[in-house]
């Protein structure tokens, strides 16, 4: 590392460069962390975790006893050990005891992707609350036809304030909280819905998985679902940059332009044969018919793309990375798949063996300054590399289920939950990998 400080000095590595790289081994480095302590009030199983996108402060918990809380991570509550152990209580908590409180279990607690001062639960008692987070108060409640499973806000829009809502139901909604109803809803799969997911590269764009295995996307713009995913199509690896794509373009227009050429010399030497010499055309020629002859049809409405899996069970996890170019998606039939967004192919990455939970949807986690995947497996949350599919790092400290996994990208810590009631906090173990070696002296050549 210290090598790679003296090339940002000598101006040979760019400041972004530096600063992935020391992100990159600092997550490399990830451990139980011994200075960092969540003290869960939850009774039961921690369902759903977030951290907030605007300042990266506070921790939002979301619990199977019906129970929500919100947790300061920067600012302990109490120190141990001489001020190096510090402890995180949870700065208020709404529970079955609050007027407005959820009766069933909290399945999905996100924060509103503007600020702090808003909050969203989904629960198994049909209902999703608006919660004022300084107040305590719910403001805004929608009564869902079923059992909610997950929640989700887009992080990127600036022209609408809809909640995405995946339940029991077949139908998916999507609550306005502008105007506290239900914008439309959006019809397609056959079973629940289990997880929700909004694109990172559009605000329009929704994915959602559903018990019946399929995995749609939708331009919540208009009607129907324009892509879903089939496990059948299929391409090798990821796709090349840009700029090389674009290159190859370059070289291969060559040929189909002499073609294309080609075919419309022939089509005019076929159209003088059927001419009379008058230039009427002969009564043999073809009448052109009015738009085209094969209907355009909706992709998501064709029958037998309507009808595509993504995986042989229910889709329990959906999570987009950062750069919206690729899904990782996980399935009640225990397989993980990465999915290329742009053409809908399944990328054949072949994942290690897992173990993944098939009762219950789970959260899972990606880095940006690292191909890695966080996934609950079972009692262990695993990190993947999205691009090789082997094991990068294990995780073991829960003694039951994983259920839900966040990572935090200012600090780059990783916050998990699961049956054991716990979060538990990784944290890289030092801040610079010397890599036994320390910084250069600063000696001249004649010192003694």
């Amino acid at each position: 590392m210290w090598r790679e400080i003296g090339d940002r000095e000598a101006g040979k590595l760019r400041p972004s460069s530096f600063s992935n790289r020391v992100k990159s081994n600092r997550i490399q480095t990830l451990q139980l962390s011994n200075q960092k302590e969540i003290v869960s009030p939850h009774r039961g199983a921690i369902n759903s975790l977030q951290v907030d996108l605007t300042e990266g402060r506070y921790l939002l918990s979301g619990a199977s006893d019906a129970s929500a809380a919100v947790y300061d991570i920067q600012r302990g509550t109490d120190y141990e050990g001489g001020g190096a152990i510090s402890k995180h209580k949870a700065i208020f908590v709404v529970d079955k005891q609050h007027e407005n409180g959820h009766k069933y279990a909290v399945s999905s607690a996100v924060w509103y992707p503007v600020d702090t001062g808003l909050f969203v639960t989904g629960s198994y008692d049909h209902h999703i609350n608006v919660w004022d987070t300084n107040t305590t108060q719910v403001v805004m409640n929608f009564k869902m036809p079923g059992k909610v499973y997950r929640t989700a806000m887009s992080s990127l829009a600036t022209s609408h304030m809809l909640i995405a809502a995946g339940t029991e139901d077949v139908q998916v909604r999507l609550c306005d909280i502008a105007s506290g109803a239900f914008a439309h809803t959006l019809s397609g799969h056959r079973d629940g819905v289990m997880t929700v997911e909004w694109s990172t590269s559009s605000e329009w764009v929704l994915v959602t998985g559903g018990c019946d295995g399929a995995i749609r996307f939708w331009d919540i713009r208009r009607a129907g679902c324009f892509l879903v995913l089939d496990q059948s199509q299929s391409q090798l690896g990821r796709r090349p940059p840009v700029l090389q794509r674009s290159a190859t373009n370059k070289g291969s227009t060559a040929k189909p332009l002499l073609a294309s050429q080609s075919s419309f010399a022939k089509a005019r030497a076929q159209q003088r044969k059927h001419t009379n010499g008058n230039g009427a055309k002969s009564s043999t020629s073809k009448i052109p018919v009015k738009g085209s002859m094969k209907q355009r049809l909706h992709p998501g409405m064709l029958s037998s793309q309507d009808r595509a899996t993504a995986h042989y069970g229910a889709v329990t996890g959906l999570k987009v990375t950062d750069d919206g170019m690729y899904l990782l998606s996980a399935g009640s039939d225990s397989r993980l798949r990465l999915w290329d967004v742009e053409s809908g192919c399944n990328t054949l990455v072949n994942f290690e063996t897992v173990r993944l939970q098939t009762s219950k949807p789970i959260q899972l986690a990606t880095s940006p300054n690292s191909p890695l995947a966080f996934v609950p497996c079972m009692t262990a949350v695993k990190a993947f590399d999205m691009w090789s599919g082997r094991t990068a790092l294990t995780f073991r400290g829960h003694y039951e289920h994983v259920n839900c996994c966040w990572f935090s990208l200012q600090d780059q810590e990783l916050y998990t939950g699961g049956n054991d009631r716990q979060i538990l906090v990784w944290s890289p173990s030092r801040l610079i990998s010397d890599e036994d070696e320390g910084p250069v002296k600063d000696e001249d050549n004649w010192s003694d």
